[in-house]
């Protein structure tokens, strides 16, 4: 079982994952965790995510790719994943698309977790994080669906593509989750 979960930033998906990971017994896939993990272990993938963030560039497809197959093929995501925030870009899911066929595997669902954007910025600038300024947030938000568009009408055209209402109590989004993954765990 793979699932990808999507939403802007704010909406919940890390939350959310760790509860269905708690739920499901599927390995979490966060494509920060694992360059923090490979940064911290001094891998090859490691040394050159380093370098790169260190610069401020972001990092490149072929290393997240990379990155996200070393993941597919440890012992921990045999049962399957839920990919946090990834893929990012079409050309990222028809990588992972590709990856996963190679594997014997595929992405099962694609939930999107959807939150009005002023409530998107009120729960960021909550945070009380320095970067997070109104300003700096709606770019990101900008971003996001300008980037992710095509990438959630993609799984839209394979018939993979629920939507949730993240404007709800934690607990109310996960139930909602849950309504439409568990049902679909025992299919895979």
């Amino acid at each position: 079982m793979n699932i990808v979960l999507f939403g802007p930033p704010g909406a919940g998906k890390g939350t959310q994952a760790a509860l269905l990971k708690e739920r499901l017994g599927l390995a979490h896939f966060s494509t920060g965790e694992e360059f923090r993990r490979h940064i911290a272990n001094n891998t090859v993938l490691g040394q050159q995510i380093r370098g790169i963030v260190e610069s401020g560039a972001l990092v490149p497809d072929e290393i997240v790719l990379a990155v996200v197959r070393a993941a597919l093929e440890a012992e921990d995501y045999r049962r399957g994943c839920i990919f946090d925030g990834f893929p990012r870009t079409l050309q990222q899911a028809h990588a992972l698309d590709e990856l996963l066929a190679q594997l014997g595997r595929t992405v099962d669902a694609v939930v999107t977790i959807e939150v009005p954007e002023d409530e998107l910025v009120r729960r960021m600038l909550s945070r009380g994080r320095s970067d997070d300024t109104e300003a700096v947030i709606r770019e990101r938000l900008r971003v996001y669906r300008e980037q992710t568009a095509p990438v959630l009408e993609y799984y839209a055209r394979q018939g993979k593509l629920h939507t949730v209402d993240g404007n709800a109590p934690i607990e109310d989004v996960y139930s909602s989750l849950a309504e439409l993954i568990i049902p679909l765990t025992a299919t895979s």
